[in-house]
């Protein structure tokens, strides 16, 4: 008798262990491939939450751009900090599907993932414009947890020879008097090359009309160092972060004039979904002066249907262990929480969970 009151208890508990081990608690499980996290440190911290909050683990992916790349150390700061606020035995699976910031809303909305990192510019153009305007329109499906991440900028130089022969500082004197420059930049879907397209509008011409005087090579990095090294090319832009190598050895090994864009067009990036943000002198050899630019930060993209206590959870853990995503990737050190919530660090409307978390803070938001 004892024997089969043993059996009956130990069928028992292997039973609720079954049970216990099968929910997945969160809106999507891992897709796989990627490098899973373990379990948050801390162990049992549960978010506040409010309205119940969360109780059950979650299962969640991140995509990320390649394992070496500045895209997936971001991603992994974000994937630690992001886990202290979700219940003990959550994971958030690094997979390395991210295109990058400017593909990246059209993950979201194909339910590729649940979080990626985007930019703000690439988030507005995508949930604002139609497929047939813009390439990666249409993601009407894309909110954002908070933006702001990062210290990037719009970077316009000419070569000094340039500039001697033809007495032209600004990009507003050449586009007004149809100068025949030759640009060079990155390849076509690059933020690079897009951020080039919104300049030039910017100053109040179409990329059409610019090509009518102008030439426009978009190629690699190596080839527009080596194109502007030897004065094949007049100009470059770029969307890029103080220390860019390329840029770096461009201007120790060749004179360069560093443009700054006049208010007008100053103003009309940050109707783009640009924020100012100013150059400081010296960040490149021979820059003597501060440029005001205008820059697309990177921003944390989610479902607009996903559960609004999982995102309010995501958005406070970012937010309070920024310290930690600091100490691991130097740029998110300029993340701020009290700025994060603001259109012009995100693009994409906030989620509603992430509102709820900005308004709990007294933070500035835009929802």
């Amino acid at each position: 008798m004892k024997k089969v009151f043993a059996l009956i208890l130990t069928l028992a508990m292997v039973l609720s262990l079954a049970a216990c081990g099968g929910g997945k608690g969160g809106d999507s499980a891992p897709s796989g491939g990627g490098q899973q996290s373990s379990q948050p440190s801390g162990g049992d911290a549960q978010p506040s939450g409010g309205d119940g909050g969360l109780s059950s683990p979650v299962n969640l992916t991140l995509a990320a751009q390649e394992v070496g790349t500045g895209a997936y150390t971001v991603a992994a700061a974000l994937q630690a900090a992001m886990l202290k606020g979700l219940p003990s035995g959550s994971t958030i699976d690094l997979t390395t599907n991210s295109p990058g910031g400017v593909g990246a809303p059209v993950l979201i909305q194909n339910e590729e993932c649940d979080l990626i990192v985007s930019n703000a510019g690439p988030s507005q153009w995508s949930y604002e414009q139609a497929p047939g305007d813009y390439d990666f329109g249409g993601c009407t499906d894309v909110t954002s947890l908070g933006g702001g991440l990062g210290h990037t900028f719009t970077n316009i130089m000419f070569t000094k020879k340039f500039v001697d022969a033809t007495g032209y500082t600004t990009l507003e004197e050449v586009i007004e008097n149809k100068y025949p420059i030759k640009l060079i930049t990155k390849k076509n879907g690059s933020l690079g090359e897009l951020t080039a397209e919104r300049v030039i509008e910017a100053c109040g011409i179409t990329v059409d009309e610019f090509l009518t005087f102008a030439s426009w090579e978009k190629t690699g990095t190596d080839a527009i160092k080596s194109g502007l090294q030897d004065d094949l090319y007049d100009a470059t832009i770029d969307h890029i972060d103080a220390g860019q190598s390329t840029t770096t050895e461009i201007c120790l090994t060749h004179d360069m004039h560093f443009v700054q864009l006049g208010e007008a067009a100053l103003a009309n990036m940050e109707k783009m979904g640009y924020a100012p943000i100013t150059m400081e002198a010296g960040t490149w050899n021979g820059q003597e002066n501060d440029i005001q630019s205008m820059g697309s930060q990177q921003n944390v993209l989610v479902p607009a249907s996903m559960d609004e206590d999982l995102a309010y959870a995501l958005t406070k853990a970012m937010c309070e262990n920024r310290a930690d995503m600091a100490s691991a990737v130097a740029s998110l050190g300029y993340f701020d929480p009290q700025t994060a919530g603001l259109k012009q660090f995100n693009g994409a409307p906030l989620h509603p969970g992430a509102v709820r978390y900005y308004a709990e803070i007294g933070a500035s938001y835009d929802a």
